[in-house]
């Protein structure tokens, strides 16, 4: 049933068309061509000095041109849970042997692996990872092996080789399903299961939802339905816990509660490729179901997360409140999902919004600002911008998609080549290399390259006959009606509102790109302005209408600022009606908040007699209060602390400074801890940042909760400040508290309330319902904003100081809960809103930044 809809899908995508492009764009023939075989040559640049130089390893250093064993190579924490010891690049990079064509080297790539590796290892690796890398490389490798066979003589022996052990490692795998919600472990040891994990808690949204396509495709090919099931549990419970009015999701979760341990929803790290699985478990598996949810999620984000181009994250439970100011380099996979949506228009705009953001990095950054400043420089030459751009050319047939890859194939050669193979780029900024190439390079970025810039003829297999999944692996669309077990997969659908959805097919309607990115490019124009922030979402129709249907209406003044007019009886229902009033009092609590809220209280450290803001940790005891330490310290040794500390006599009971880099925060403080430290002080690794001009922020941790010692961080300058300090004093000793009480102990700057506009915020009662609580938030909007209340008839105009003293008298008659009901002695309520125009000091809070939960693909190396 849903098979043909599939098929009209992808026949709509390839139907839309550009109508004027300038000829200038126009890409000849001859130059995609050899755009072609340079992105070929780029791939077996990198797969020979990985098989050359580091096979059988998972991975190779390009650096150091040796291999990167797991338990074996030193450790960088969590980032090395994608490892397993089971030569994760060539399973990984198989498929893409197929896709240049080169059926010897992927029939002698096939046999290496049915020799050499092997899952019954007592090793801990990731589920995601390993799902996604090394289960869908085996179930890839076995689909077009199967089909190419019967053409090519060289693969005729194969027999279900891969399948076999793609089986054995899917039963090593389905353990981690033993959990009291379904929800799977994010860790699991291929030989023993979970046994001795049990302190394994917590597990990323994508983590969770990004196992039905390899899943179901086992069970479908081996005829075992119980990898299947156990994959829908998931995502059926993950739907279940979502937040039922505004149908987003968090991004970590308690695997045994099913509780949320963070709320910020966002479409990026952490919960990326869940919404991806949504949608192509439906191309996929022909369960509409899962379109039904996609559809319900992509309404969500769409309202409350997209701002235009531009997609911030927000509390899923207080969607109206931007949790966090940055985006992070995974979202870049949105506008290829769009395009399967068939949304075209919104993927363009996103996609230009990040291609001028590569374009003023030259890559895009791991993290970027609102403002499209750096957050985190690192760049591990990951995929998802050029997945993006082969949906939108695939989609538009415009040749600026055909430009854009040819920016990024450059950019790669010309500043992350080196001598064995490709090395990513550790600050884009600097463009100081990193001796890493994740296995991720070979089976994903140089094959959208490849496909971006070949013609159909150019491909052994038909692309629109499969499924790429999240690691751009094949899946078969036949799937969906041939298979040994199909009669098992029919399953219920678990939420009576989802009846109401139906299946959609793309907007075939024709559309120019060129025309919806012009606009786009003023994001970046000679001034490097920012969006315009806040209220930017209020220039967006889309936006404009959901708060009309709040009740609120947008109004433009004269001298920029803009004017927010709240009334209840114009809300479109009593829901919107309490949803709006809901967003007023949070656009006052908003306001409110000082550059360090969003949950990092800022730690002081003092040297001499100078005060530091540095950055404190999400783990390990919490510098709080009146609390200070003061003692002397040495920096550790390795610098890096990634390792085991050697002066471990010389650092014993004082403070000890590592330097960002190489490894997790946590696991520096935690080898740091080991050797006797104190407190940690972590030094950035970024010349010349400063918390003067870079956001402040926590340090994330790993998810253990096994470190006691506090921790702080300082930025490079004020580094540099403690290091010269240090070596002018060997005896030197500092001290460490909370921001405000050093600030207020140590040099009285908040006798004069100079602290609470830095790092003070309100807290408003949890009682907003309260008539009570509402004329509170009106006091609160009065101190900040032009603030006025009247009833429907209307008042005449009174001075803005008359309007704030009738606003604070209203009768508690005139405000009742139940907003639906209205009675001839209730008056409506009006709230009027000024809001000035925001600086661009005032648009980038000090964000607190936490683990995601996943490794390697969906998190930066180091948060």
């Amino acid at each position: 049933m849903a098979f043909p809809v599939l098929l009209i899908m992808f026949v709509t995508i390839v139907l839309v068309k550009t109508e004027e492009e300038t000829s200038g764009l126009r890409m000849s023939k001859a130059e995609r061509l050899s755009l072609r075989d340079e992105s070929r040559q780029m791939f077996y640049h990198a797969y020979h000095a990985y098989m050359e130089n580091a096979y059988p390893a998972d991975e190779l250093m390009p650096l150091s041109c040796k291999g990167r064993w797991k338990g074996i190579t030193p450790s960088r924490g969590d980032m090395d849970d994608a490892l397993g010891n089971f030569s994760l690049t060539l399973v990984d990079s198989l498929d893409t042997l197929v896709v240049m064509g080169d059926f010897s080297e992927f029939n002698h790539a096939i046999q290496l692996v049915i020799k050499d590796v092997s899952f019954d290892q007592d090793i801990v690796v990731s589920v995601f990872e390993t799902n996604i890398r090394m289960l869908g490389g085996l179930l890839s490798a076995h689909v077009l092996a199967e089909t190419l066979k019967s053409d090519i003589p060289l693969l005729q022996w194969y027999n279900n080789e891969l399948l076999t052990m793609a089986e054995d490692l899917g039963k090593r795998l389905l353990p981690a399903f033993n959990t009291s919600t379904g929800i799977p472990h994010g860790k699991i040891n291929l030989r023993h299961g979970i046994r001795d994990l049990t302190e394994s808690r917590e597990t990323c949204t994508a983590c969770a939802g990004t196992m039905i396509l390899e899943m179901a495709a086992l069970s479908r090919l081996t005829g075992n339905p119980i990898y299947e099931q156990k994959a829908h549990k998931s995502m059926d419970r993950l739907w279940k816990i979502r937040h039922r009015t505004s149908d987003l999701m968090g991004t970590v979760i308690n695997i045994h509660s099913g509780d949320w341990v963070r709320k910020d929803s966002g479409v990026g790290a952490g919960i990326d490729s869940y919404y991806e699985y949504c949608l192509k478990a439906y191309i996929l598996l022909g369960d509409e179901k899962y379109l039904a949810r996609f559809t319900r999620h992509y309404n969500a984000i769409m309202k409350y997360i997209s701002r235009g181009p531009v997609m911030l994250a927000v509390h899923m439970h207080r969607p109206h409140l931007q949790s966090r100011n940055f985006m992070d380099a995974l979202l870049a996979f949105w506008p290829g999902l769009q395009v399967l949506l068939g949304d075209v228009r919104p993927a363009v705009e996103t996609h230009e919004m990040l291609y001028q953001v590569m374009q003023r990095h030259t890559f895009i950054p791991e993290a970027f600002t609102s403002d499209f400043q750096v957050h985190w420089g690192q760049h591990p030459l990951r995929p998802e911008f050029l997945e993006s751009t082969y949906f939108l050319h695939r989609a538009t047939e415009d040749d600026h998609y055909l430009q854009v890859g040819k920016t990024v194939l450059k950019a790669l050669q010309q500043h992350t080549r080196v001598p064995c193979g490709y090395a990513a780029v550790n600050d884009v900024r600097t463009r100081a290399h990193e001796d890493r190439m994740d296995s991720f390079v070979l089976a994903e970025t140089f094959k959208y390259l490849y496909m971006l810039f070949g013609d159909e003829k150019d491909f052994p297999i038909k692309l629109e006959d499969y499924v790429l999944t999240t690691e751009a692996h094949f899946l078969p669309l036949s799937l969906a009606t041939v298979g040994k077990n199909t009669s098992y997969f029919t399953l219920k659908i678990d939420d009576p509102d989802e009846d109401k959805y139906r299946k959609t097919c793309p907007n075939t309607a024709s559309l120019v790109p060129e025309k919806v990115r012009q606009p786009m490019r003023q994001l970046l124009g000679s001034t490097a302005a920012r969006p315009p922030a806040r209220l930017r979402p209020l220039n967006d129709p889309r936006q404009i209408n959901a708060l009309s249907d709040m009740g609120i209406s947008v109004l433009t003044l004269p001298d920029g600022r803009v004017q927010l007019l709240y009334t209840i009886n114009t809300a479109k229902s009593a829901k919107d009606a309490a949803e709006g009033l809901t967003f007023m009092r949070e656009m006052a609590k908003w306001n409110s908040l000082s550059d360090f809220e969003n949950g990092v209280i800022p730690a002081g450290v003092k040297i001499d007699d100078k005060i530091f803001p540095a950055g404190p940790a999400h783990f390990g005891k919490e510098i709080t209060g009146n609390e200070r330490h003061t003692n002397t310290l040495t920096f550790v040794t390795p610098i890096d602390a990634c390792t085991p500390v050697e002066n471990e006599e010389e650092i014993s009971n004082g403070f000890g400074i590592a330097k960002r880099g190489h490894c997790t925060f946590a696991q520096k403080v935690r080898n740091m801890q080991k050797a006797g430290v104190k407190l940690a002080i972590i030094i950035d690794n970024i010349p010349d940042s400063t918390h003067e001009t870079t956001a402040l922020f926590a340090m994330s941790g790993d998810g253990n909760d096994d470190i006691e010692i506090p921790a702080v961080f300082l930025f490079s300058k004020e580094g540099e400040y403690l290091s010269n300090a240090l070596k002018n004093n060997p005896e030197l000793t500092v001290t460490v508290g909370e921001l405000k009480n050093l600030k207020k102990h140590y040099d009285n700057s908040c006798d004069e309330g100079g602290c609470e506009a830095v790092v003070d915020s309100q807290n408003l009662p949890a009682d907003k319902e309260s008539f009570d609580h509402l004329k509170k938030v009106l006091s609160q909007l009065v101190a900040q904003f032009e603030l006025s209340l009247s009833n429907e008839e209307g008042n005449t105009q009174n001075s803005c100081a008359e309007e704030i003293a009738e606003s604070i008298h209203l009768e508690k008659g005139e405000f009742v809960h139940n907003v639906a009901r209205k009675t001839s002695s209730v008056k409506t309520i009006q709230q009027s809103v000024t809001i000035e125009p925001v600086g661009p000091s005032e648009v980038a809070p000090k964000e607190s930044v936490q683990d995601t939960g996943e490794a390697n693909k969906n998190k930066p190396d180091e948060l």
